[in-house]
């Protein structure tokens, strides 16, 4: 064989190799992207995935929220009606221990003028007079107790009216609570239909890329 024709077969190998090498390069650097796009299409799934779970989980939670702010509300709600049935018996209570107190302050009237005309009449040891005393002595005795009573009444009232308010207050800010847990699950529940519309497309997109390799 002679010289040229070796040299021929050298050059022509090299530029054959070379050729190989450049298209296999080329196909290398065709692919990169379409692997990238692949690769990120999976990091966006499985970020919309624990998107998903946690705003699922957020939305649970709300709900048992919303499910314990009822609850409390049920209970505020009955509550509040005890009190002011309590308040109701109190008034009662009072207006009857009034009436008592006022009649029993008329007969101390009355035993104090029949007490003085007997003193008058009879002398102040006379038996008249001593029974007068004995009754006007009772009948102060019960207007005291019911004064007691009074007393106690106003106080029953009192509290059973600082009761009532309190959760009259409570059954208020449940209703509030029970608003802002609603606008939570509802912005929850948006969100999670956001997710799955995310995580669609990124599937989508996963497919597409896969099948364009």
């Amino acid at each position: 064989m002679s010289l040229e024709k070796l040299v021929r077969r050298i050059l022509l190998g090299v530029v054959f190799t070379g050729l190989v090498a450049a298209g296999a390069l080329a196909q290398g650097q065709g692919s990169d992207p379409q692997s990238q796009d692949v690769n990120q299409d999976k990091k966006d799934a499985r970020k919309d995935r624990r998107d998903l779970h946690k705003d699922r989980a957020d939305r649970n939670a709300d709900q048992k929220d919303i499910n314990h702010d009822k609850r409390d509300i049920r209970q505020d709600r009955r509550d509040v009606v005890k009190d002011q049935k309590d308040i109701n018996h109190d008034r009662r209570d009072l207006n009857k221990d009034r009436a008592d107190r006022n009649a029993d302050q008329r007969d101390i009237n009355k035993d104090r003028r029949q007490l003085a005309r007997d003193e008058k009449k009879y002398g102040n040891n006379s038996s008249q007079v001593q029974a007068d005393k004995k009754d006007l002595a009772a009948e102060r005795k019960d207007r005291n107790t019911d004064q007691r009573d009074i007393n106690k009444d106003r106080r029953d009232l009192k509290a059973d009216r600082s009761d009532r308010n309190k959760d009259v207050r409570d059954l208020h800010q449940d209703k509030k609570d029970v608003a802002q847990d609603r606008k939570d699950r509802n912005q929850d529940q948006k969100d999670i239909k956001k997710d799955k519309k995310d995580l669609r497309r990124d599937h989508r997109d996963l497919h597409h890329d896969r099948r364009g390799r």
